[in-house]
C-alpha cells in the first residue's frame, strides 16, 4: 500500500465515523506507535523514486494524521454546522515553504482539500513559477471548515481553530512562511487592523519563523495588475531561502 491510498482509506475511515455519530477518538501513546509502525511498512509507488524516510519525518506524518482526525470531529465553533469536509491541508511533511490562506470554499469544502478552485490554480501556477511543486509545500488555511457563502471567517472562528495550525507549523517546522492575504494576517497575529496591502511584502515573525504577508489569490482573480506586487513578493521569499528567481512564466 502507498502512502498515499493510506492517507485516502484514513480520511474514508474518519468521515464513516462522523456519519456514525462519532465525535471523539481516542488517540493513545500506543495507538499513535501503532501508527508508526504501519507507516514503517508502506512501500511508495512503484513510478516514483521513493526517498528513505528519517524517523523524524514518520513523527510528522502520524502527528500530521492525529491532527487531522481531531479536525474531522471537531465542534469548537460553529462553522462546523455548515461543512461538508474539513479540509486539514496537505503538502511536503518537511517543506521550506508553508503557505496558509483564510479558508476553504465551495471546491475545498467538496473535496477536503486547500486551495483547489480557481484561487487554488493561480496558487499553483505562482508555486511553480518559484521553480517548486504543490508537493513540495504545504498548503492550509487560518480555519479548517468553510465559513458559510465564503464570508471571512470571524474572530472567534480563527482563535478556536488556531492551535490546529500551530500544532501543525510545530510539526512541519518550515522555514518560511507565507501568509495570504489579510485574513490569513489577522488570524495568526491576532490583529484586527491589518492593511494587508500596506505591510505586504514585509517580512514578519510568527512563532520564531520568517513570515511573508501577500495578496490572496483570490484578490488577484479580481486584480490581475496585483500579481506583479505577488511575484515581487515570491522572489524575495526565494531569495531569502538561497534559491534562484526564475524567469516569471506569467
Amino acid at each position: 500500500m502507498t502512502l498515499s491510498r493510506a492517507a485516502t482509506k484514513l480520511r474514508s475511515h474518519l468521515e464513516h465515523l462522523k456519519e456514525e455519530g462519532v465525535r471523539e477518538i481516542e488517540a493513545s501513546p500506543e495507538r499513535v506507535a501503532a501508527l508508526r509502525r504501519r507507516l514503517k511498512g508502506l512501500k511508495t509507488a512503484p513510478a516514483v523514486a521513493a526517498p528513505v524516510r528519517r524517523e523524524a519525518d514518520l513523527d510528522v506524518v502520524a502527528g500530521l494524521a492525529k491532527i487531522a482526525a481531531e479536525i474531522a470531529v471537531c465542534k469548537k465553533c460553529r462553522l462546523c454546522e455548515s461543512r461538508t469536509n474539513t479540509v486539514p491541508g496537505q503538502g511536503n511533511t518537511r517543506p521550506e515553504i508553508m503557505f496558509i490562506g483564510e479558508g476553504p470554499g465551495a471546491d475545498e469544502d467538496a473535496q477536503g482539500l486547500a486551495f483547489v478552485g480557481r484561487a487554488g490554480q493561480l496558487l499553483t501556477q505562482i508555486i511553480e513559477a518559484m521553480g517548486f511543486t504543490r508537493d513540495e509545500v504545504f498548503i492550509g488555511n487560518v480555519v479548517k471548515c468553510r465559513p458559510p457563502d465564503n464570508r471571512a471567517p470571524m474572530p472567534d472562528e480563527m482563535a478556536a481553530c488556531l492551535p490546529y495550525l500551530e500544532r501543525q507549523i510545530a510539526l512541519l517546522k518550515p522555514k518560511v512562511i507565507v501568509a495570504l492575504g489579510a485574513t490569513a494576517v489577522k488570524g495568526l497575529f491576532n490583529d484586527p487592523k491589518v492593511q494587508i496591502t500596506k505591510i505586504r511584502g514585509r517580512w514578519m515573525k510568527y512563532s520564531g519563523i520568517d513570515t511573508m504577508p501577500t495578496l490572496h489569490p483570490a484578490y488577484l482573480l479580481r486584480n490581475p495588475p496585483a500579481k506583479r506586487d505577488v511575484w515581487e513578493d515570491m522572489k524575495t521569499v526565494l531569495a531569502h531561502l538561497g534559491r534562484p528567481i526564475p524567469s516569471k512564466r506569467n
